[in-house]
C-alpha cells in the first residue's frame, strides 16, 4: 500500500524532475546562424548553418529541427568518398558538455526544404532543434548572400 506522503513525495520528485528536463534546452544555442540565400530567392530550399554550442551540464543529442519557413528541415552531412561529394542525413547528433558542432558548407548543415515563401537579404529565420527526450532549443538563422 502506498501511503499519502510518499506520494507526495514521489509528485515532487517527477516535478523536479520535469523542471530540469525543461530547463536544459535554453543552454543548447547556435551562434552566428545563417540561412544562405538562394539563386533565385523564390527557391524553395536552401541551407542553414551556425555554430552548435552544449551549454548544458549534461551531454544532449539534437534528433532534429523544424521553422515556420520551412516545410521540412532536417540535419545533413556533406562528405567526400572517391572524389564525389555525398550528402546524407544525419539522425542523432550527440554533444558532450561544453562541446560544438560547426554547421559549414561542405560539412554538417541544416537542409530547409519546402519553404514557404521567397527569402530576402537579412530576414530571420525562426529554427527549433528538438533534444533527445522531447526538449526543444529555441534559434535564428540570418539569411545572407554568404557566410558572415
Amino acid at each position: 500500500m502506498i501511503t499519502k506522503p510518499f506520494v507526495g513525495v514521489l509528485l515532487m520528485v517527477c516535478a523536479g524532475a520535469a523542471s530540469a528536463a525543461g530547463a536544459a534546452p535554453a543552454c543548447v544555442t547556435v551562434q552566428q546562424g545563417w540561412a544562405r540565400l538562394p539563386p533565385n530567392p523564390a527557391m524553395p530550399m536552401t541551407a542553414g548553418y551556425g555554430v552548435i554550442h552544449n551549454g548544458c551540464a549534461k551531454a544532449v543529442a539534437i534528433t532534429g529541427a523544424s521553422s515556420t519557413t520551412f516545410g521540412d528541415v532536417s540535419l545533413h552531412e556533406t562528405t567526400l568518398v572517391d572524389g564525389v561529394s555525398r550528402m546524407r542525413a544525419i539522425e542523432r547528433l550527440p554533444l558532450a558538455p561544453g562541446a560544438r558542432a560547426e554547421l559549414k558548407p561542405g560539412g554538417l548543415h541544416l537542409m530547409l526544404m519546402q519553404g514557404t515563401g521567397a527569402l530576402k537579404e537579412g530576414q530571420v529565420v525562426p529554427l527549433q532543434l528538438q533534444l533527445e527526450g522531447g526538449g526543444e532549443a529555441s534559434a535564428t538563422l540570418t539569411v545572407r548572400k554568404a557566410a558572415p
